[in-house]
């Protein structure tokens, strides 16, 4: 029987002070040489502590660059600029640097550090870059990160619209891996049974103990990076992404102003969990205990733009069968959207 070799990372801390400690956990790795890619704006002082553990192991920073785009045009423009003798690549703060850092990482056949300050999604740790290519948004294939640092202190401190973002995208995984097996039984898509049990596991340590604090933090945290390996254990996004991610990409198209993707996924995947006709109470309480909800009734959400989406989402993604496909859904959704009690004040006219 052919094997393929699993590339998940080896290196994983997720604990308060982490950053702190990066230079101790690249030098135990024998990355001396390393590329810095940080978001730009990075504040509080973050980078000032993650130099200081870097100076104090001897770690030489070649190449830091401050990252505000997440585009492939960038990444290849800093993977052509990385200087020679790197030994791995670090991405430092929110999706786009590490998002760019982690195609740089790609692109140049060296190890790739994630170290995240936020938890908005699980692109921290999966075998994709969300990357414009000519202006338009593309998940192109890249490496999984060697190693994982997160400061849950720090990501603690995080706005709290990327907590919601990170459990709306969290709770997507209920949906996913219903989609997912629907998409076995209309098309006889291979379903990774371990890819999926793994999925499920991880979505339900959180669920268990849903709450905003350090050890909230840390099975966030672990969850997300977990859902990233489960994508790379399956060669797909199916454990992790369904009809609720397709509707997200669909509202970025033909909304006048997208929101975190996160946060239209968590929607989604409630709205998606009523279609499906399970998982809708689970997933609904969730994102009540963790304040999702007062959030998004915070800053509604457009009926009209969702009910569009809803038309073109199942057009995205060729041969990615999921509910939506299933039937013609508007009218349903737009009975939902109006009349679910969950879902008051969500949306506007």
């Amino acid at each position: 029987m052919a094997t393929s070799t699993l590339s998940i990372p080896a290196l994983v801390r997720i604990k308060h002070g982490a950053i702190d400690r990066l230079g101790t956990y690249l030098a135990r790795s024998g990355y001396r040489r390393i590329a810095l890619l940080v978001s730009a704006g990075l504040l509080g002082g973050l980078e000032q502590r993650l130099g200081t553990g870097l100076e104090r192991e001897g770690i030489t920073v070649v190449r830091r660059e401050d990252v505000d785009e997440a585009s492939f045009e960038r990444a290849s423009a800093l993977f052509a600029a990385l200087p020679s003798g790197c030994d791995a690549v670090v991405g430092f703060g929110g999706g786009r640097a590490l998002d760019v850092a982690k195609y740089v990482a790609f692109l140049a056949g060296l190890p790739y550090l994630a170290v995240p300050t936020s938890l908005s999604n699980d692109g921290f740790c999966s075998p994709q870059s969300s990357l414009t290519q000519g202006g338009h948004r593309r998940s192109l294939r890249a490496t999984m990160p060697s190693g994982v640092i997160v400061d849950t202190d720090v990501c603690l401190q995080a706005p709290a619209p990327l907590w919601w973002s990170g459990v709306g995208d969290l709770v997507a995984k209920v949906t996913a891996i219903t989609d997912w097996k629907l998409a076995f039984h209309a098309r006889g898509t291979p379903v990774n049974d371990f890819a999926a049990l793994l999925s499920d596991a991880t979505v339900f340590q959180f669920m268990a103990r849903p709450v905003k604090d350090l050890e909230g933090v840390r099975l966030l945290a672990t969850a997300l990076m977990l859902n990233g390996v489960a994508m790379e254990v399956a060669g797909s996004s199916r454990p992790a992404s369904g009809s609720e991610h397709l509707l997200s990409h669909a509202l970025d198209s033909v909304s006048a102003r997208p929101r975190l993707h996160g946060l239209q996924v968590g929607v989604a995947t409630y709205v998606v969990s009523r279609l499906q006709g399970q998982g809708t109470q689970r997933v609904a309480s969730v994102l009540e205990a963790t304040g999702f909800w007062q959030g998004i009734r915070a800053d509604p959400f457009s009926r009209r733009e969702w009910l569009d989406a809803v038309r073109l989402a199942p057009t995205l993604k060729e041969g990615f069968h999921t509910v939506l496909s299933s039937r013609d859904c508007v009218p349903e959704v737009a009975d939902i959207l109006k009349n679910d009690a969950t879902l008051k004040d969500c949306f506007r006219d």
